[in-house]
C-alpha cells in the first residue's frame, strides 16, 4: 500500500494539496479549477515576470481573466520561482512545454529539469503527473529515473502517473472540468491515486490501462486531425484544378449520420497541438527503424499550404491585370485560430513570409495582435479596418475571427482570397 500525504491544518503557508509547475495555458487552467475545487494549491514557474504577474492579479493566459486571478489569489493560491515549494506537495502535476528540436526530435528539457528538481525534494507518499505532450514512454523511461534520484521507488513510496492536457484555447464551451481526464498510472494502484485526485476537480476520468496508453491516447487524437486536415488541404488543392467546390461537398458529405467527421481545408495548421504532437509519434516510431509514413506526408502537405495561398494570391492578381511585386496585401487575423491572441505556429508567419519575398508590401488587421514581427520585419497594422479593405489591392482572410463583418468585407475589398471558407461566394475567391 502507497503511503499517502495527509496535509495538516489545510491552507497553511509550507503545506499544498497540490503544486503546479508550469503556469502557462495548460497550468494556469488546472491550478485555477483545482482552486475552486477548494484544494490548497501553488503554482511552480521559472519565469519570474509569470510569478510576479499572478502575484499582482495579472493574467497571462488568454482563458484565464485577471479577475479569476484575484479569486485564486483569494482562496489561497500562492505562485512562487522557488522549488523548495515542490517539498511541501501532496500532488505535483508537472505542465511544462515540450517542443520540437531543430531535428523534429521532442525536447525534453523542460521535463527533465522538472523531474530533477520534484525527485530532490519528493516526500514518500506524494502523487506526480506528468501532463506534457511527449512520446510513449516518456513517464517510464524519462521522467521516473530522476524522480527516484533519491532513493524513493515509484509504486511503493510514491505514485506516478500520466494524463495528457486537453487545453483547447479560446473554447467557451469545454474546460477542464467538464472535459473526460485520461489518467494512466505506473501500476494500477498509481492510477487509481491519480484518478482519485482529478475526481476532486474534473466531472469524468477516464482510467488507461497505463502510462503509455495514456501517452498514447493523446497522439492519437491530434494525429487523427493532422492526417484528415491534410487529406482535405491536399482535396483542395485538386478541387481547385477540377472546378469543384469542396467546400459545398464538404457540407454535403457532413449530413451523413455516421461514418464522417467534417473537416475543413486552411492556409496550413497551427497551434500547440497538430503541428507538433504527431512529430513525437514519428520520432517514436522512427526509433523501431522505419517511418511513420502517414504523419510524414500529412506534415510535407500541411507544411506546403502557406505557399500554396501565396501562389493562389498570385494568381488572382494577375487574372485582374496586378503583379504582386508591390501590390498592397492586407492579412486578416494572423493568430491561429478565431478568438484568441495566441499565435503559435500560425500559418499567417509563413504566408507574410512569402509574399514579402515576392516583393508584396504587406499590413495585417488582427483584433487580438497589436504588433506583430516576421522574420525580425514589423509588419505594419492597420488602424482602420474598412479603410485597409479599400484601399488594399488583395485582401487575404486567414483567420476568421467573429469580430470580421462577412458582407462589409465582401462590399468593401477589392479583391478578396478566403481561406476559411465563410465568406460569400459571390464576393471572394475561396481556397
Amino acid at each position: 500500500m502507497l503511503p499517502v500525504v495527509v496535509i495538516p491544518g489545510g491552507n497553511s503557508v509550507r503545506d499544498f494539496d497540490l503544486v503546479v509547475v508550469g503556469l502557462g495555458y495548460v497550468g494556469l487552467p488546472l491550478a485555477r479549477e483545482a482552486c475552486r475545487a477548494g484544494l490548497a494549491v501553488a503554482g511552480l514557474d521559472r519565469d519570474g515576470a509569470v510569478v510576479r504577474g499572478l502575484a499582482g492579479g495579472r493574467s497571462h493566459v488568454d482563458d484565464v481573466p485577471d479577475e479569476d486571478v484575484a479569486a485564486m489569489l483569494a482562496a489561497g493560491f500562492e505562485p512562487t520561482a522557488s522549488e523548495d515549494v515542490l517539498g511541501s506537495a501532496a500532488t505535483i502535476v508537472i505542465c511544462v512545454p515540450t517542443p520540437l528540436t531543430g531535428d523534429g526530435g521532442p525536447d525534453l528539457t523542460a521535463v527533465r529539469a522538472a523531474g530533477a528538481a520534484i525527485g530532490a525534494r519528493l516526500r514518500p507518499g506524494a502523487l506526480v503527473v506528468l501532463e506534457s505532450t511527449t512520446y510513449p514512454g516518456t513517464t517510464d523511461e524519462v521522467l521516473r529515473p530522476l524522480l527516484e534520484a533519491g532513493g524513493l521507488r515509484a509504486g511503493r513510496d510514491f505514485a506516478l502517473a500520466f494524463s495528457p492536457e486537453r487545453i483547447d484555447p479560446g473554447n467557451e464551451v469545454y474546460g477542464v472540468r467538464n472535459t473526460p481526464k485520461i489518467v494512466g498510472g505506473h501500476t494500477p494502484e498509481c492510477g487509481e491515486r491519480a484518478a482519485a485526485f482529478y475526481g476532486k476537480f474534473v466531472d469524468t476520468v477516464v482510467p488507461a490501462r497505463g502510462t503509455r496508453e495514456a501517452e498514447m491516447a493523446k497522439l492519437l487524437e491530434n494525429t487523427y486531425r493532422h492526417v484528415n486536415i491534410a487529406l482535405v488541404n491536399e482535396m483542395a488543392v485538386f478541387c481547385h484544378e477540377l472546378g469543384v467546390d469542396l467546400w459545398d461537398a464538404i457540407r454535403c458529405a457532413s449530413t451523413k449520420p455516421f461514418g464522417f467527421a467534417a473537416f475543413h481545408p486552411g492556409p496550413g495548421v497551427g497551434g500547440h497541438c497538430v503541428p507538433i504532437d504527431p512529430n513525437y509519434l514519428s520520432y517514436k516510431v522512427r526509433t523501431l527503424g522505419y517511418p511513420f509514413r502517414f504523419v510524414e506526408l500529412a506534415q510535407e502537405i500541411n507544411a506546403r499550404m502557406p505557399a500554396y495561398v501565396v501562389e493562389r494570391a498570385t494568381e488572382l492578381l494577375n487574372r485582374h491585370a496586378r503583379a504582386m511585386r508591390g501590390a498592397r496585401v492586407l492579412l486578416l487575423g494572423v493568430t491561429y485560430k478565431p478568438d484568441i491572441a495566441d499565435q503559435r505556429e500560425s500559418p499567417a508567419h509563413a504566408v507574410a513570409t512569402r509574399l514579402l519575398r515576392r516583393g508584396a508590401q504587406v499590413s495585417y488587421h488582427d483584433p487580438y495582435v497589436d504588433s506583430w514581427t516576421v522574420d525580425g520585419v514589423p509588419i505594419p497594422r492597420a488602424a482602420d479596418l474598412a479603410e485597409a479593405t479599400a484601399e488594399a489591392d488583395l485582401t487575404i482572410l486567414v483567420t476568421a475571427h467573429r469580430a470580421y463583418d462577412a458582407a462589409a468585407l465582401a462590399t468593401g475589398a477589392r479583391l478578396l482570397f478566403d481561406t476559411r471558407g465563410v465568406l460569400p461566394r459571390a464576393s471572394a475567391e475561396l481556397l
